[in-house]
């Protein structure tokens, strides 16, 4: 009789001992810090399309479109108390009309690097602390005033009505 307590004994310590084992190890495992992810901790913003006037000598020269993706810091999105995409939509038109230095029209005028860090930077400023880390741009279009007008008599007309195209002669 006593090898059956002294055996009901021996297993009761191991099995306090297995659970006791077993929970450590688990508590170990969970209070280790996730491994972060490529931007972790980050939130991506996009805008819809938008549309900024292009003035020079008093009018509208043509239209700068642009669809811009920001990576935003997560955390501090909640805090702020007007909605993240205004905001954003607010300080491009705000960027794009303090910099007047800037044309549009040409290849060499238009900075992308520039750009994007000014953009950046003047978000930050805006409200304080660091929550743009990145701007992507995603459409970067300009169309001059012609261009449009172009574009609108040909869809009023028609294809068949429209004039030709003028062609290069091939000599």
């Amino acid at each position: 009789m006593i090898k059956f307590v002294f055996a009901a004994l021996w297993i009761c310590a191991v099995t306090v001992g297995t659970m006791l084992y077993s929970f450590q190890f688990s508590q170990a495992r969970i209070s280790a810090e996730p491994p972060p992810a490529f931007f972790g901790g980050l939130d991506y913003v996009s805008t819809d399309v938008i549309s900024v006037p292009v003035i020079k000598a008093g009018a509208v020269d043509g239209y700068f479109l642009t669809r811009l993706s920001y990576s935003v810091d997560s955390k501090k999105l909640p805090a702020l108390s007007i909605p993240v995409e205004t905001m954003l939509v607010d300080e491009i038109y705000s960027h794009l009309y303090a910099n007047p230095t800037i044309d549009y029209a040409s290849e060499d005028g238009f900075d992308v690097a520039a750009f994007r860090d000014g953009l950046r930077e003047s978000i930050n400023k805006r409200v304080g602390e660091k929550l743009i880390h990145e701007v992507f741009i995603e459409q970067a279009d300009y169309l001059s005033k012609a261009e449009i007008r172009d574009k609108t008599a040909r869809s009023r007309l028609g294809p068949a009505n429209a004039a030709p195209l003028p062609q290069k002669n091939a000599h």
